[in-house]
């Protein structure tokens, strides 16, 4: 498996393109890591729907750093990710 990263561009054509061979996904917030709230520039939401799209059927993960309650930063990540 060739690691393939996306750190610019067309995140979901990026992930249509190349989703077989990717074994993993994680959340960060752009820019800061933040939560992945309106405030970010990547939609979370979409970015999920286009990989579950692609038949993925593994895990998330989520990965920031929290400005608020931790535990309500994850439930809105898990909110924005449940597609």
């Amino acid at each position: 498996m060739r690691k393939v990263k996306f750190v610019e561009g067309d995140v979901i054509a990026t992930i249509q393109a190349n989703h077989e061979h990717i074994g993993h996904y994680h959340t960060g917030g752009v820019p800061g890591r933040a939560e992945i709230d309106d405030t970010q520039e990547l939609n979370y939401r979409r970015i999920c729907q286009a990989i579950a799209d692609t038949g993925y059927t593994g895990f998330v993960a989520q990965e920031f750093i929290p400005k608020r309650d931790p535990l309500a930063s994850l439930a809105q990540a898990i909110k924005i990710c449940t597609v």
